[in-house]
């Protein structure tokens, strides 16, 4: 039976319906990717040797979704690592997923180690280089924990990229957004051309130190 026959038989719509959580193999690395502002969980854009799509809302980009993602992406990666735990984790976020992933390593470093951080355009990157991300100068409408941003990282590699985008760097002009918000990263999507040890910064095609 098709999805949506199945969906309608036991009266869950598309957006209703549970996420289903096929067990990950403890082998490799357990990489997880967290969508932008309108992808669902199995549509999110990401390629590759991927084990885990977080499912959260992302209709409306704000703290309550944030938070919403920064939950979920904790809940899938603890429960991997307490399945396989000297398994290394690698985690991967654009835009507003790329600030989940943000928050989640800020608020985990100290008690989740062996894992590292990918940023695709990060609404809170913080400068230099450029400016800090665009969701600042709208942290009244946004709100707490995606307003603001900062580099609280810890011990985690994380590897931020930004590209000509003002949803991560307020001086490349609203006018850019959103054709190149959408459309400058079509390599970094693809999660096996990350790393687990990268910890760098990739700004408008320039590698920058932290």
């Amino acid at each position: 039976m098709a999805l949506t026959g199945l969906l309608a038989a036991t009266g869950l719509s598309v957006a209703s319906a549970p996420v289903a959580q096929a067990e990950a193999p403890c082998e490799g690395t357990y990489t997880i990717v967290v969508g932008g502002t309108g992808s669902k969980w199995w549509n999110d854009g990401f390629t590759g040797n991927i084990q885990q799509h977080v499912g959260y809302p992302t209709d409306i980009p704000n703290g309550a979704s944030a938070r919403a993602g920064v939950d979920e992406l904790n809940r899938l990666l603890r429960d991997q690592r307490n399945l396989c735990p000297g398994q290394h984790a690698k985690a991967v976020g654009y835009s507003l997923g790329a600030a989940v992933v943000h928050i989640w390593v800020t608020e985990n470093w100290q008690t989740f180690g062996n894992v590292n951080a990918v940023l695709i355009a990060d609404p809170k990157r913080q400068a230099p280089p450029g400016y800090n991300g665009g969701s600042v100068p709208f942290g009244g409408i946004v709100g707490y924990p995606l307003a603001g941003a900062d580099r609280y990282f810890g011990n985690v590699p994380v590897k931020s990229i930004c590209h000509w985008d003002y949803v991560c760097d307020e001086s490349a002009g609203i006018w850019t957004y959103p054709n190149n918000h959408m459309y400058n990263y079509p390599n970094d999507w693809n999660v096996d051309h990350h790393n687990d040890s990268a910890h760098e910064q990739w700004f408008n095609g320039a590698w920058h130190p932290w």
